[in-house]
């Protein structure tokens, strides 16, 4: 049984917001703070991570993503603030620097 995951990175100041799926959250991050991947993240320095929730099934998860993505900036803040209020760094932990 694989587990997905849909997540919300955000840029320094929080005025950026990304959403995506994968299926391996820690790698993804990884990618993201290390600009691996060229596009949206990396143009926007958006490498901080501060929501995520995970699904068993490709399907549920990009239906999810693609429902918080409809959603307005405040209802995804409210989101992001039920899990981390302050907006810490999720992954800070994850990595040896």
């Amino acid at each position: 049984m694989n587990t997905y995951y849909v997540y919300i990175l955000c840029n320094w100041n929080h005025k950026v917001l990304y959403i995506g799926v994968t299926n391996n959250l820690e790698r993804r991050v990884y990618e993201h703070k290390n600009k691996l991947i060229e596009g949206f993240t990396s143009k926007y320095n958006v490498n901080k991570l501060v929501y995520f929730e995970d699904a068993s099934d490709i399907k549920a998860a990009i239906t999810r993503e693609k429902q918080l993505k409809g959603w307005n900036r405040e209802k995804k803040n409210n989101l992001i603030e039920t899990m981390n209020p302050d907006w810490k760094d999720l992954s800070e932990s994850w990595y040896k620097e």
